[in-house]
């Protein structure tokens, strides 16, 4: 069966107002911002960014078969007479306008995601569990932000049965015109956590940062929250002013909607027992960690509250795989026996820190192995930061990880408050610590890598795989 066109060229023009120049193909098939990724029949947006411009990739997005480009009006004479633009003054506004054109000839339910921690992996599984009982657009990785959400906008088909977008932010004011775009009949804040410190006076200015999410849901929206966290009852107030009528709560807490019973947590999965909107469900998670579950009851109450099926929903929580960056598993191989590898390199801050370093104390190690934590910078903490990165000492001993390496000033900072067992190896940066944690690794070690994007700890996950490759790329390398 042949594709569908996600958009005909004559409804971009329609929704952004723009010019034609040359002859656009009629149907596209795609939404790109990136002339390397781009598939033929995608229409190409020339977006500035803070490194790149996109009007320099036009020439390459259409040789790449890119159906028709969207270029600022007052670039059209860097372009040959006939090819085929529409012309707009601002392209990130024709994309956002275009997401809204998107929105509203959706027929579909539409969530929304946003928290300190645990956005991604969340949206990941409303995903996975949508997706198995109809249609599902959501976020590719995390496009969360000015451009990331009207694109994911833009990329939804008009036939899906459910939506779902995760939106960010590190300061005030960035959430509400996203989710004003995205306009979400249930919206999801799974917690408010003292991050982006250096933005912000404090965790109550943080979550009514957060609490922008509820000025976009359309009327009857519902709004879920974590009843655990401290400022479930400032959201709940923040929510209530914005005249949401409903609430839904989850965690531990007696009174939650969406209640955890009991939880068993192993090395790889965790068998949890709760009690969602009144319904007993007991169910597995691929992905280990108590944070994790405590967020699954969220992603349970939302697909109930949209009308999937929630035993259907429970039994597919059992299939999610963590998204890239945040929790995957690999094993290196090393000759004589094999070591793990937890990849957290995407990004970093205290309680997801916290969290990590739960699941690499419930990690099994096997003969001589070790349980050993390779962190970077948490970035963005502002002054609290050297005191918040000391304060993991206590973390990595409650875990039993048995040795540490560091990376980056602010890490210094537990490097210094770290017993000198503990200590395996500091360096300034990601690169200079490479060959530290490349040379220590031995047999039945478990090895979990995280900090902040900005530490570029996936410098030091690749080389761990390219030194030590896994059985699937020996086995490839052989053939």
């Amino acid at each position: 069966m042949s594709k569908q066109p996600l958009w005909t060229s004559d409804a971009i023009i329609a929704a952004m107002g723009a010019a034609v120049q040359g002859t656009p193909a009629r149907d596209v098939f795609g939404i790109s911002i990136d002339s390397r990724t781009l598939a033929p029949g995608d229409a190409y947006f020339a977006i500035r960014g803070d490194v790149h411009d996109g009007h320099d990739f036009v020439e390459a997005a259409l040789k790449a078969g890119a159906a028709l480009a969207v270029v600022e009006t007052a670039q059209r004479g860097k372009f040959a007479p006939d090819a085929p633009l529409l012309l707009v003054d601002d392209v990130l506004d024709g994309l956002r306008d275009l997401g809204r054109a998107a929105r509203a000839r959706l027929d579909a339910k539409v969530i929304a995601v946003t928290g300190s921690v645990g956005k991604t992996s969340t949206k990941e599984a409303l995903r996975g569990v949508l997706g198995a009982q109809g249609e599902t657009h959501a976020s590719v990785a995390s496009f969360n932000n000015h451009w990331g959400v009207p694109l994911t906008l833009a990329r939804c088909p008009a036939s899906v049965r459910y939506a779902v977008f995760e939106i960010g932010m590190n300061h005030a004011g960035e959430i509400e015109p996203l989710v004003k775009m995205v306009r979400p009949h249930l919206a999801i804040i799974t917690t408010v956590e003292p991050v982006h410190l250096e933005f912000f006076s404090g965790i109550e200015a943080i979550a009514d940062a957060k609490a922008e999410i509820f000025s976009g849901l359309e009327p009857g929206g519902i709004a879920v929250l974590n009843r655990d966290n401290p400022m479930f009852k400032r959201l709940t107030a923040s929510a209530r002013k914005a005249g949401v009528e409903r609430i839904v709560s989850f965690g531990v807490h007696a009174k939650a909607d969406a209640r955890l019973r009991d939880i068993a947590l192993h090395a790889d999965c965790s068998a949890v027992d709760a009690s969602i909107l009144g319904h007993d469900v007991t169910y597995k998670l691929n992905i280990p960690g108590r944070h994790i579950a405590m967020n699954s009851l969220a992603v349970l109450a939302a697909a109930d509250l949209v009308g999937a099926d929630l035993a259907l929903a429970a039994l597919a929580l059992a299939q999610v795989e963590p998204a890239a960056g945040r929790g995957v598993r690999r094993t290196l191989e090393l000759g004589q026996g094999a070591a793990t590898l937890i990849d957290e390199s995407y990004n970093a801050n205290p309680a997801s820190m916290a969290a990590a370093l739960g699941v690499l104390g419930s990690a099994e190690i096997s003969g001589q192995g070790r349980r050993i934590a390779v962190l970077g910078d948490m970035l963005e903490l502002g002054p609290a930061g050297p005191e918040l990165h000391r304060g993991l000492a206590g973390t990595v001993q409650s875990n039993a990880v048995d040795l540490v390496f560091c990376c980056g000033p602010l890490m210094h900072n537990l490097w210094d408050a770290l017993s000198s067992g503990k200590r395996g190896g500091y360096a300034e940066t990601a690169a200079a610590l490479e060959s530290q944690v490349v040379a220590a690794v031995r047999s039945g070690d478990v090895l979990m890598i995280k900090g902040s994007l900005g530490s570029r700890m996936k410098t030091i996950v690749t080389a761990l795989e390219k030194r030590f490759p896994g059985k699937a790329a020996l086995d490839d390398a052989a053939v």
